[in-house]
């Protein structure tokens, strides 16, 4: 017996299709640099998405290459979400808050053709553009500014796009995006989404116990649209006719806030260190900074604290805590209370809320125990979390499998330690590798480490995460020196410099005499954590 079901292939150009005819007049806000307000109608995306398309194509863009990005949250971005793959190219985020070595690096890695870059990121582009032989560089006019006249102008750009637009053919396997990981073992890695992928994504993502998005919604991205895709809510919004209301390149909390009182959202998601800031602006003065009330929340990237979970509470806002990873496209986990835990005592709630979550719907989770057994739900049990489903990456670009990565039966391994306790509720513990999480963003210690016995006066070093209030984890450099040699930390810090952007520069370094050694001679580095706790 055979299903009768049609074989329609999944596609983002129908949630574009159904974008510009079922919620022609939903809004999409964005907020300039000199923080002025431009508004568009989603009749307005969808013509200009389908022109950035046909320019594409009139430019000669051929099916799975690559267009980059190098933008900040707006209006024009989103239709990149929408142009690139309804031409047949894929799009590609870079992420504008690494060193121009590392975006240099990734562009060609990549091999990106076109750039389309905001204009008050050109001075950025200016740092590595000599290293990337885009073919062509289209400047958006955030600021109004006139474009140089080296660049082609992405108005114009669209101006001139032919009036007739047929979508390039795709299968739903085709690629549509990619964005690299933050390179936290070796170099940066590329993950390829897929229609298919993004689409599953979109639709499990939005469930009730997750997103729970609306067309009555109106949702402020916090998250770069350049981190793991936004986590996946831009899809939702078009998907959904939901206003969006963009920050551009301002990020501070009294201006995300001032925002937010002029727009009113339902809905914000942003990293735990935006929310840190801003809870303080909340508690300074409640008269003067309020924020929308029943305003939802989604947090990511980094653990949010209970204490600040309970401070937004008192705030009349609610927050959902995820958990997820570029390969994973990326939510694997949200937190929400299920039906029987609905009448368990508040700080059994608030308890439940600052975990990870439940495992997302159409995928499989286990935990792998150090000795190679899956563990059970026990809430004791610990080992690391794996994964597999139909929006989770199964290799990266150009790159040969690595077992560290994907086991032999084809599970991602997420290099994050956990347990999961009887109910389902994730509960993160450690990660595998030594890794620092700043801000949302990783740091690798072992680049660090290395760039720092480059220095001629380093003997040894390593690099451990210290807890921050305000950024969650931070470097601390512990360094010992040669005999005779001497070096400042600021000395250390423009050593760094060099190969590491400024965020990334360790706060704190400690000049020790030896750094402790595990029994087969590697860095303890449990014992400098102990240390410097």
């Amino acid at each position: 017996m055979r299903a009768t079901m049609m074989r329609t292939p999944l596609s983002l150009n129908q949630l574009l299709e159904r974008a510009g005819r079922l919620y022609p007049e939903s809004q999409i806000v964005s907020r300039r640099p000199d923080k002025s307000l431009a508004r568009h109608s989603f009749a307005d995306f969808y013509k200009r998405s389908r022109k950035l398309a046909g320019a594409l194509l009139a430019a000669g863009l051929k099916k799975g290459e690559r267009v980059a990005t190098l933008c900040w949250n707006h209006h024009a971005h989103l239709e990149c979400y929408f142009g690139i793959p309804a031409a047949g190219g894929v799009m590609h985020t870079l992420n504008l808050r690494l060193a121009p070595d590392d975006i240099a690096w990734i562009a060609n890695h990549a091999k990106d053709r076109f750039l389309i870059v905001d204009d008050v990121l050109l001075p950025l582009l200016e740092q590595f553009r000599a290293r990337v032989p885009f073919e062509k560089i289209i400047v958006f006019p955030f600021s109004g500014a006139a474009v140089p006249n080296e660049f082609t102008d992405y108005e114009a750009f669209l101006a001139g796009a032919p009036e007739a637009f047929d979508y390039a053919p795709h299968e739903e396997d085709d690629p549509v995006a990619m964005c690299y990981t933050s390179g936290t073992t070796g170099r940066p890695k590329g993950v390829v989404y897929s229609h298919r992928s993004t689409v599953i994504h979109t639709l499990m993502a939005n469930q009730p116990d997750h997103w729970c998005l609306a067309a009555r919604d109106s949702v402020m991205p916090v998250t770069p649209m350049f981190h793991a895709n936004c986590w996946g809510v831009p899809y939702a919004c078009v998907m959904m006719g939901i206003k969006m209301v963009f920050p551009g390149p301002h990020l501070h909390p009294e201006d995300l806030l001032s925002l937010m009182a002029a727009e009113q959202p339902t809905y914000v998601l942003g990293v735990p260190t935006i929310w840190i800031s801003m809870a303080q602006l909340l508690e300074s003065d409640p008269q003067k900074y309020r924020l929308p009330q029943g305003v939802r929340m989604l947090v990511g990237g980094a653990a949010m604290p209970e204490a600040l979970i309970r401070t937004y509470a008192k705030h009349g806002a609610s927050v959902s805590h995820g958990w997820g990873m570029t390969e994973m496209s990326p939510l694997g986990t949200v937190s929400y209370l299920k039906p029987e835990l609905r009448n368990a005592g508040e700080d059994e709630k608030f308890r439940r809320l600052a975990m990870a979550g439940v495992p997302a719907p159409i995928m499989d989770i286990r935990l792998i125990g150090d000795d190679g057994r899956e563990q059970p739900w026990d809430g004791v049990s610990m080992g690391e979390i794996q994964v597999r489903g139909p929006f989770i990456a199964g290799s990266y670009h150009e790159v040969a499998t690595e077992p560290e990565k994907f086991t032999a039966d084809g599970w991602l391994r997420t290099g994050d330690v956990a347990a999961i306790d009887r109910h389902g509720y994730v509960r993160i513990a450690d990660r595998t590798k030594d890794l620092i999480k700043s801000g949302g963003e990783w740091i690798s210690s072992v680049d660090m480490e290395n760039r720092l016995m480059g220095h001629e006066a380093v003997q040894e070093a390593a690099v451990i995460a210290v807890a921050d209030a305000k950024w969650g984890e931070r470097p601390l450099a512990c360094v010992v020196l040669k005999p005779g040699k001497a070096a400042s930390a600021e000395d250390l810090r423009s050593h760094l410099a060099g190969a590491f952007a400024k965020w990334q520069l360790p706060d704190r370094v400690e000049f020790i005499e030896a750094i402790p050694r595990t029994s087969t001679g590697k860095f303890w580095k449990v014992k400098l954590r102990e240390m410097f706790r």
